[in-house]
């Protein structure tokens, strides 16, 4: 079993930063990629970003160029540094680890971030 912990949501202007964290604990040896969805009020959990074991990493196109994923091997803990906010990323966001193997994933709880205009 693996144990994700979010933290750093929250409220912002758009233009602004924010960074969630999420550290993981547990099982930590067959986790591969690490990562962030988000899903908005009516809409579909998607991806935001990936980072696997590697340090290869991938965006939605929508947050390329404004938002970087990072990852601490040594904490257990990714990173996600969100900046120049759009109303539009308002969400909540999960963070995700996926196994080696790929077969299962876990999910943190949750954390809003909320960006007004």
């Amino acid at each position: 079993q693996v144990q994700l912990v979010e933290s750093g949501g929250g409220l912002v202007q758009a233009g602004g930063s924010l960074r969630l964290s999420c550290a993981a604990s547990g099982s930590i040896f067959s986790i591969n990629a690490m990562g962030w969805y988000r899903q908005a009020p009516g809409k579909e959990r998607e991806l935001v970003a990936r980072i696997k074991r590697s340090g290869s990493t991938n965006f939605a196109d929508s947050v390329k160029g404004r938002f970087t994923i990072s990852r601490d091997n040594a904490k257990n803990t990714v990173y996600l540094q969100m900046n120049s906010l759009k109303p539009e990323d308002t969400a909540v966001y999960y963070c995700n680890a996926l196994t080696i193997d790929g077969t299962r994933d876990y999910w943190g709880q949750g954390t809003q971030v909320t960006v007004s205009s």
